[in-house]
């Protein structure tokens, strides 16, 4: 299966690619939108945006950012994880993972963190089964 996919950094010139996939994880959001939010994000010099493709097509996505926290050193934040809809389901998200982790490995990160929605349960058994661990909780205020 690894050999039907390809894994690599996407850079700030795939933004409407990039959107068009992001509209998964956000119907709200128009593309533009989605796009001023991706050029914000690409601006940073601790941000990375990973990649799945299928036959040239990005078919994942997973956004990056680096932290350093007391309880966890140089840490890679895994975020707005993606898999198109049409592929769930079919071990990809487990390569793609790996992929993530093993550039984390070569890179020098100590952790990898993420958040989940606490109704998600499929991503909870997903990311259990990845050797994640709940830590603590994820609190956020709208200002």
């Amino acid at each position: 299966m690894k050999s039907r996919f390809e894994f690599g950094i996407l850079s700030s010139n795939e933004i409407v690619t990039i959107a068009k996939l992001g509209k998964q994880l956000n119907p709200k959001l128009t593309e533009d939108e989605l796009q001023d939010y991706l050029i914000q994000m690409f601006a940073f010099d601790n941000y990375i945006c990973f990649g799945v493709f299928q036959d040239g097509q990005l078919i994942g996505i997973s956004s990056g950012w680096t932290t350093i926290r007391f309880y966890s050193g140089k840490q890679l934040e895994v975020d707005n994880v993606i898999i198109d809809e049409a592929y769930q389901s079919k071990g990809i998200g487990k390569l793609f993972f790996e992929y993530i982790e093993d550039w984390a490995k070569t890179n020098n990160y100590k952790t990898i963190e993420l958040n989940t929605y606490v109704q998600n349960s499929k991503s909870h058994k997903f990311y259990y089964n990845q050797g994640f661990s709940i830590l603590g909780f994820h609190f956020w205020k709208q200002l």
